[in-house]
């Protein structure tokens, strides 16, 4: 198609476009213009004057810092348990809602776990801080039915990362849910039949069927999903944290918040955001070349 040819498509596509612009203006001003900031990094901050150049001094601060190593290996434990407990449990939902016979039953199963996606962090948090708490908590009541000690499961260090892995679950996996729900949708009905017409059960469909047609559909998410894996969850950790277990969920993104918008140390932490950016580039890029070398499908 040439110029021409585009100018026209876009002239009979106006409206399409017009919808594009309120995303585009989004990440101009709050994904791509704040690229500019990132110099910061390398240079020495002046409330009064110009900034000086200072090379890579930040980035030596930082890697030599033992907070910033400890926040590092939080951040990498966190985004790997979610990415192992969190990550498949919205493909087997949507196989679990796909199979479900009843139509009335399965709308209302999707609207209890679509719910959750739609509360912020901070009521989610009130909520799961209440159940978990060790004297009044439904949980804890729960196991004292079966004569079992309560676990004040908040202040725990040992516990309180599956906390947040399992309030990003029942928050996320519903929602999350949607996109396979989609994709199997789309499968055409004529290869269950077949399956079915050569003696294949249920589950031999989903194995040989199913999967294989969601194979692109789980590649790209879980491409994308590498991309922010060093986020961990800001407002999720921030939410849940206390001073009892800030050692073991401190990530790069509370650390940032800390240093930067706390102490005033704007430089050190734009290194570390930089750093955090680069980490998250790199996986996604690998991810994808990877996927594209094996299997032939990646993110574009």
């Amino acid at each position: 198609m040439g110029i021409r040819g585009k100018m026209k498509f876009i002239k009979s596509n106006w409206l399409l476009y017009v919808f594009l612009i309120p995303g585009l203006v989004y990440f101009a001003f709050f994904r791509v213009w704040p690229l500019i900031g990132m110099k910061l990094a390398f240079e020495d901050y002046r409330i009064i004057g110009e900034n000086t150049f200072a090379g890579l001094k930040y980035f030596r601060m930082l890697f030599s810092s033992p907070t910033f190593l400890s926040v590092l290996k939080n951040t990498v434990i966190i985004s790997s348990m979610k990415i192992i407990f969190v990550f498949p449990i919205p493909i087997i939902l949507a196989f679990m809602l796909n199979s479900n016979p009843f139509r009335g039953l399965r709308k209302g199963v999707q609207s209890m776990i679509y719910l959750p996606h739609f509360l912020s962090w901070v009521v989610i948090a009130g909520i799961w801080i209440s159940l978990l708490n060790p004297s009044s908590g439904g949980f804890n009541n729960l196991l004292n039915i079966f004569h079992l000690p309560s676990m004040d499961f908040m202040t725990q260090k040992g516990s309180i990362r599956w906390v947040l892995v399992f309030s990003e679950m029942w928050r996320s996996a519903g929602w999350d849910s949607i996109i396979y729900l989609a994709a199997i949708m789309k499968i055409s009905p004529s290869l269950y039949e077949a399956a079915y017409m050569d003696g294949a059960n249920s589950l031999q469909q989903t194995i040989h069927i199913t999967l294989p047609e969601l194979r692109n559909t789980i590649i790209t998410v879980f491409i994308l999903n590498l991309g922010f894996f060093m986020n961990a969850g800001f407002d999720q950790v921030f939410n849940f944290m206390n001073n009892s277990v800030i050692s073991v969920v401190d990530i790069l993104d509370t650390y940032v918040y800390r240093i930067g918008l706390q102490n005033g140390q704007y430089s050190i932490a734009t290194a570390a955001s930089l750093f955090k950016g680069l980490i998250g580039m790199v996986l996604i890029l690998g991810t994808h070349f990877t996927s594209k070398k094996i299997t032939g499908k990646g993110v574009w």
